[in-house]
């Protein structure tokens, strides 16, 4: 599935939601049953800068795709990081260096984030368009 289709599945999976409150609690309780890194992958290296919680990604290339695991010690940045490595998860390095992940505006939650917040969702989704773009050439 190409990231225009997994986009179009999120946005239609989100804006059900009559109000942003409704829409964060969702991805609270998607957070919750979102899987957890073991203790020894928490590393600084890992770690995502300018949240106001923790937030750690681990990427990997296997067979030729784009894997992206995430945790973090706030649902709401758990559950925010987590639709977003949902949605660059299994595509291609090119495809993930090319690809915003614009679908979080689309359906009302950027917006609604404090600034730290949507600093920490910057970077979080800038640091996975880079280790695309270091994974085609590796």
């Amino acid at each position: 599935m190409g990231l225009a289709t997994r986009r179009a599945e999120l946005i239609a999976e989100l804006e059900p939601f009559s109000d942003h409150h409704e829409r964060f609690q969702y991805v609270i309780d998607r957070a919750k049953s979102a899987p957890t890194l073991p203790a020894e992958l928490k590393l600084d290296a890992f770690l995502i800068e300018g949240c106001t919680s923790n937030l750690w990604l681990v990427p990997s290339v296997e067979h030729g795709v784009c894997h992206f695991r995430c945790d973090a010690d706030s649902l709401i940045t758990k559950g925010i990081a987590h639709l977003v490595c949902e949605f660059y998860d299994g595509a291609t390095p090119a495809e993930v260096a090319a690809t915003d992940a614009d679908f979080l505006s689309a359906v009302g939650v950027t917006q609604h984030l404090s600034p730290n917040r949507r600093n920490g969702l910057a970077n979080l989704v800038a640091k996975v368009r880079t280790f695309g773009r270091a994974a085609i050439n590796s």
